[in-house]
């Protein structure tokens, strides 16, 4: 075969040379065995002397803060998890620490094993998993193990479990400086815990942030997950929007409930307003303001706003639905 040798066959004529070990390569003279077998043969020969220079190209392992257990026997109680989660955050905390690295969210998950025996072993386990985002990063065991804790105080399940595994996203720990006159809060996570406790006894659509829907609906609002962001509620370039009332200016400070009341009037305009709270006689208003909506469904809803100044010099604002009539409240 023309070309250069390739190292096997090269190794199959040293055997026929009777050269089979590393020390009967070195022992031949490195020319003339160039000479006859060509370059790779001297490489192999350098490399049986240890003259031969091979670079090393570091290459870093991933990092992986995840630990996990696979238990012996199905579980069906939360204390044999409790432990094996405290020694993972210790774990864990051990690990991040000694690369200057705090956690910044866990992932739990915990695999069960289904009921039903007909089914394959691999395809009969559930699994359940859940990410807790955490407000303030820490490798803090304590304040991290107290998390898990409350959130499986209220956790149930139909099988038992069979392996645990816990997971952190790390991050490197930030550093903030406030204003002289900003600051922040003084315990993130104890409103952490306290948040997961209350969602716990009232569920997920009972806690959060509360947000004006789009809708003339008067209190109309939705709950959305509470946000650890603090967002200007006004952003640059734009003014906050007045009142839109007959008096732009004023501020309407709600009555929550609103007030029953009784409205004596004049040829169908409001003459006279009583109720427990105020009452006296109307001497200018506004209205009626027609507002609807909802019109396509059972929640549709209707009613006839009016701004009505007593003599006394209050502005209150009151509304009609059905005959009945309240008051919402009173301009500052």
């Amino acid at each position: 075969m023309e070309g250069q040798m390739e190292v096997q066959e090269i190794i199959a004529i040293l055997h026929k040379w009777g050269i089979h070990t590393l020390g009967q390569l070195a022992a031949l003279d490195k020319e003339q065995l160039g000479a006859r077998l060509g370059p790779e043969a001297i490489r192999m020969w350098e490399r049986a002397n240890g003259r031969s220079n091979r670079l090393l190209k570091l290459i870093r392992p991933p990092e992986s803060f995840e630990e996990s257990f696979e238990f012996e026997r199905e579980i069906e109680t939360a204390e044999p998890v409790l432990f094996m989660l405290r020694r993972f955050l210790e774990q864990l905390a051990v690990r991040l620490a000694a690369i200057y690295l705090v956690a910044k969210e866990l992932t739990l998950r915990i695999t069960f094993a289904n009921s039903r025996q007909d089914e394959p072993a691999v395809a009969g386990k559930q699994s359940y998993e859940r990410v807790f985002k955490i407000p303030q990063p820490t490798n803090n065991v304590d304040l991290l193990f107290r998390m898990l804790q409350t959130h499986l105080e209220n956790f149930r399940s139909e099988h038992p479990i069979v392996a645990v595994a816990l997971s952190a996203e790390p991050i490197k720990p930030a550093g903030e400086q406030f204003g002289l006159f900003e600051t922040t809060l003084r315990n993130p996570h104890q409103l952490s815990e306290t948040l997961a406790r209350l969602t716990a006894l009232l569920g997920n659509d009972r806690i959060g942030t509360p947000v004006l829907e789009e809708t003339h609906r008067p209190d109309a609002f939705r709950m959305q997950p509470f946000s650890w962001a603090v967002v200007s509620a006004v952003s640059s370039g734009e003014t906050p929007r007045a009142l839109r009332t007959g008096h732009a200016t004023a501020a309407l400070r709600r009555f929550r409930p609103a007030l029953s009341t009784s409205v004596l009037q004049d040829e169908d305009t409001p003459a006279h307003i009583r109720s427990a709270e105020m009452s006296g006689k109307i001497i200018a208003q506004r209205g009626p303001y027609l507002l609807s909506g909802n019109w396509w469904d059972e929640k549709s809803w209707r009613r006839a706003e009016w701004d009505l100044q007593l003599e006394n010099g209050e502005l209150v604002r009151a509304h009609e639905r059905d005959g009945v009539w309240k008051i919402d409240g009173v301009y500052d």
